[in-house]
């Protein structure tokens, strides 16, 4: 038998990663980072053991297609459209902008208009693939600026289809205005076609493939459609990506979207470290060593120009100064579709053989600094904040009103699903309350409707001063971004020891760090859906509700054991701290318009006599009454609670919920 000579470089590539990547883990820097150094030490430009790397750069085309194939499994249809402005509006500022700049600077040094324009529109593409590697290893998506960033993002590789279309009209060997513009024309039809064929078609199919329970099969459909998609694309003259990241796109949007992304991520992991080793291999490190100040400042700059001007797009969308910079030095390197572009503009004449390596060594040298850059953004950001502060007598609180009167109220950091629905419960409760949130569209429409909301970082020292926390009673983080929560539990408890500190978090795993820092009570997502999930299952069943609190609060119990610490753990019964063989629960309900409870009191109920249930407290209006005087008659909207067995809770409670007139009686 013959070698082949693309297992032998394969054998060499991923020999010499293991080393690479490992010291990389240890020194805690990114993969991404030991893949690149990978490919400039074996590359022909390194120590040439892969002299003609032809073969693998086809491998890492394939890398390309699976990497963004799964970029568009974690989206979906749906989450880029909730997208929207961002990815219009602050991607065209950034192109637009990125473009003008870096096209000015080239104009001005002498380039001529064609080599400028080119110029800045493959500076102005950034890497999707680093940024979401790194943004997804470190939690980032679905922080604030990892969703603008991710918008901008799409909006860049959306543009890559017109820029390659047109990129012949500047060597001047196109087909001429119109023939590109019917090359456009057809390239949305086939997009749009892709796109309808797979909302309509793809589920219908798997559907049908996942009837027959192989797995294996379900796996060969799904990586199929990926490079089935990614092979019409480039039939019609488009990118290879474009149509792996729309199947994606298409796929996630159905119920098989999770396991198909599963199923995909280590053919990713695998290729993808072959894409960035092809990348790697493109450096001529001579170019470096002889041209070390122009290499060098050419990196900074573009690194400067492109953090500058996206950070001003995103404050455009009405995002703080931190969203800002983060966001810009996220997308601060250069893209893997700008190596496409500038291989077209060598073909064509545009850039000459120097410049095209003057170009690969400042793009893969801000390849290798994304990590880095994103790693010590937060850092970055509060300290420009804090500069601009003392100019600008505090940029990012300006909305901020100063420090309110209020005391005893409840500071809510954050106003999305949960935050709405805890403001919604304190509003009818009759208890203060403050909300921060950082979207400014959203603190627009929420201060229209009369809610109390500010524009301001949650995490901030000052902005929780200017909203009271030193009075506060309860502070909930309704934000569920790990980091940002670590950074919010310890401010505020450094800011006010005595606050009582809820958090909800994404994973039950973060709880005992959250405790550690001084959060009193961790609400974990995962661990909350499962216990609603078997409530749910046991009141299908007939189960007594008493029961099922009481099943309930024993998992709780055993789950959130971190936050004993020498008290009643959270969601605890309170028969917990009483002598064993007393059993005592406890449990709030809302007084209803028709509840026989109505212009009664707990004599003239004989509550206790006749339920078995005790009044411990009644809230009006956010008055706790504990020893209401005889005069008292109870009103709807009043919040009773009751302590008593499970038994004697259910019948306690009945006295109070509402009902319709017809079933209401005369007091017992």
């Amino acid at each position: 038998m013959h070698p082949i000579p693309l297992l032998r470089d394969l054998v060499i590539l991923v020999a010499v990663a293991i080393p690479v990547v490992l010291v990389a883990h240890r020194l805690r820097a990114p993969t991404v980072v030991g893949f690149l150094l990978t490919g400039i030490a074996i590359g022909p430009h390194g120590l040439g053991l892969i002299k003609q790397p032809d073969s693998v750069n086809a491998l890492a085309e394939v890398g390309v297609v699976l990497l963004l194939f799964a970029v568009g499994l974690e989206l979906s249809v749906s989450r880029v459209m909730r997208l929207g402005r961002e990815v219009v509006v602050g991607g065209g500022l950034q192109m637009a902008g990125t473009t003008a700049a870096v096209g000015g600077v080239l104009a001005l040094a002498g380039a001529p208009l064609r080599l400028a324009l080119v110029g800045g529109t493959l500076v102005a593409l950034s890497s999707t693939a680093i940024v979401l590697r790194v943004f997804a290893d470190r939690d980032e998506l679905d922080t604030p600026h990892g969703r603008v960033t991710l918008g901008i993002l799409l909006f860049q590789d959306l543009c890559v289809v017109p820029l390659m279309l047109f990129l012949p009209l500047l060597g001047g060997g196109g087909p001429g205005l119109g023939a590109s513009l019917r090359s456009v024309g057809l390239s949305l039809a086939v997009v749009a076609g892709l796109v309808v064929f797979g909302r309509v078609i793809v589920p219908r199919v798997l559907q049908r493939v996942v009837a027959l329970a192989n797995r294996e099969l379900f796996t060969l459909c799904v990586v199929f459609l990926g490079l089935g998609a990614a092979f019409v694309t480039s039939s019609f003259g488009l990118s290879l990506a474009l149509g792996a990241f729309l199947a994606g796109l298409v796929i996630a949007e159905s119920e098989y979207g999770l396991q198909a992304l599963s199923d995909v991520l280590p053919f990713r992991d695998t290729f993808g470290g072959i894409f960035f080793t092809a990348v790697g291999m493109l450096l001529d490190p001579g170019v470096v060593v002889l041209h070390p100040a122009l290499v060098l400042g050419a990196t900074a700059g573009l690194i400067v120009v492109k953090t500058i001007v996206a950070a001003g797009a995103v404050l455009v969308l009405g995002r703080t100064v931190i969203v800002g910079i983060e966001s810009g030095l996220g997308l601060a390197q250069i893209g893997e579709f700008s190596f496409v572009v500038a291989g077209g503009a060598l073909a064509l004449g545009i850039l000459d053989a120097s410049g095209f390596q003057l170009f690969l060594a400042a793009a893969v040298l801000s390849m290798l600094a994304a990590p880095f850059l994103i790693r010590g953004a937060r850092g970055a950001a509060l300290a420009v904040q804090r500069a601009l502060g003392v100019r600008a007598h505090g940029v990012h609180t300006t909305e901020l009103p100063v420090a309110e009167a209020r005391s005893d109220h409840v500071i809510i950091v954050g106003y999305g699903l949960n935050g709405r629905n805890l403001a919604r419960a304190l509003r009818g409760a009759g208890i203060p309350y403050v909300v921060l949130e950082e979207n400014g569209q959203t603190v627009s429409r929420a201060r229209a409707e009369g809610e109390p909301l500010h524009f301001g970082d949650g995490t901030r020292a000052e902005v929780l001063d200017r909203v009271g926390i030193s009075r506060a009673r309860v502070i909930v983080f309704a934000i569920a971004a790990h980091p940002t929560e670590r950074r919010g539990v310890a401010v505020a408890r450094s800011l006010n020891p005595k606050v009582h500190i809820v958090v909800r978090t994404r994973y039950v795993a973060a709880i005992d760090d959250l405790v550690r820092l001084g959060a009193d009570d961790v609400v974990p997502e995962e661990f909350e859906t499962s216990v609603e999930i078997f409530a749910s299952v046991l009141r299908r069943y007939g189960v007594p509700p008493g029961l099922i609190r009481r099943e309930a609060d024993a998992v709780r119990r055993g789950h959130y054991a971190a936050f004993t610490r020498g008290r009643i753990a959270a969601g605890a019964r309170l028969d917990d701290a009483l002598p064993a063989g007393v059993a005592v629960d406890i449990e709030t309900v809302a007084v209803g318009a028709y509840a026989r409870a109505v212009g009664e009191n707990n004599a003239t109920l004989r509550l206790r006599s006749t339920t078995g249930a005790t009044v411990l407290a009644v809230i009006r209006a956010g008055d706790v009454r504990y020893t209401p005087d005889p005069a008292f008659r109870y009103a709807p909207g009043d919040v009773v609670v009751l302590a008593g067995s499970a038994d004697a809770l259910e019948r306690g409670a009945a006295l109070f919920r509402a009902a319709p007139p017809a079933a209401a009686g005369p007091p017992g």
